[in-house]
């Protein structure tokens, strides 16, 4: 009998073994799981702010560069710049502008007919 005490005694010895093992393991893992979250959390922080401060140099190069062409764009400068380079460019004459009308807009009647025609027509076998 006293063997089966023995083995009985390591059973019971075992069980509370085994939850606070898992207990334990429980609470680190959350823990861990807490810090790398928390080391997340503060990547993408520096993440966002890295990327509004490129956010930022963009716009303001894009504004400074905006006003630069448009200041390329202006016809007194393009005409020092032309005679500067002794490029030999003149204004145009109004005898060289060809001024095209526009083509009148078709009837949407007919091609609205035409296209219900061929959509029954390609229907039926």
């Amino acid at each position: 009998m006293a063997k089966n005490r023995k083995n009985q005694s390591a059973a019971i010895r075992f069980g509370p073994v085994l939850k606070v093992v898992l207990l334990c393991s429980l609470i680190g893992g959350s823990a861990i799981g807490y810090v790398w979250q928390k080391g997340e959390i503060y990547r993408l922080g520096q993440q966002i702010s890295q990327r509004e401060i490129k956010l930022k140099q963009l716009r303001n190069d894009n504004k400074r560069l905006g006003e630069q062409i448009s200041i390329l764009h202006s016809p007194p400068l393009l005409d020092q710049r032309v005679k500067e380079l002794n490029l030999g460019l003149v204004p145009m004459s109004p005898l060289q502008v060809v001024r095209l009308g526009e083509p009148p807009p078709a009837k949407p009647d007919n091609l609205s007919r035409q296209f219900t025609q061929r959509s029954v027509n390609d229907l039926t076998p």
